[in-house]
C-alpha cells in the first residue's frame, strides 16, 4: 500500500498532534500517521490526498482552493531542495526516521516553512516544533 500525499502535508505531518477540522478528519488523520508509522511509502500526488478525504463532501472543500494547491508548490520547491532533488506529483518517498528528523530540523529553523504562512494552523505547529515535536504522532 501507498499513502497518497499533496506536498504541503509533508510538512503538516511534522507537527500533526492529533488537532484538526472535524472528528473525522483527525479520526483519518490518525490512520494515515498509522500507516506511514508502519513504513508505507508516500506517492506525492496534485490535489486532494488521503489527508484531504474526509473533507471533500463539504461544500466548498479549502483542499480544492487554489491557497492549497500554492502551498503544495511552496512545499514541493523547500522539501526538493532538503532532499537535494525535485519533489513533485508521482514521486515515491519513504519517510523513515532519518528523514523525518532531518525535515524536523530544517522545519524548526524556518527552511522549509515558506509554504505556512497563512495557514491557520501555523501558530500551532510552530508551538509543536519549539517544544521539539514531544506530542507530534508520526
Amino acid at each position: 500500500m501507498t499513502v497518497r500525499l499533496r506536498a504541503h502535508h509533508l510538512l503538516c505531518l511534522l507537527t500533526y498532534v492529533g488537532k484538526g477540522y472535524s472528528p473525522a478528519f483527525t479520526a483519518n488523520y490518525d490512520k494515515v500517521v498509522g500507516r506511514l508509522g508502519e513504513g508505507e511509502a508516500v506517492l506525492i500526488v496534485s490535489g486532494p490526498d488521503d489527508i484531504c478525504a474526509p473533507m471533500l463532501d463539504e461544500p466548498e472543500p479549502h483542499c480544492l482552493r487554489e491557497s492549497a494547491a500554492e502551498r503544495d508548490g511552496l512545499a514541493a520547491r523547500d522539501v526538493g531542495a532538503l532532499l537535494g532533488r525535485p519533489v513533485q506529483a508521482g514521486d515515491r518517498l519513504a519517510l523513515d526516521p532519518a528523514g523525518l528528523a532531518r525535515m524536523r530540523t530544517a522545519f524548526s529553523s524556518g527552511q522549509t516553512r515558506q509554504a505556512c504562512s497563512g495557514c491557520e494552523w501555523s501558530g500551532l505547529c510552530g508551538a509543536v516544533a519549539a517544544g521539539g515535536f514531544q506530542d507530534a504522532r508520526l
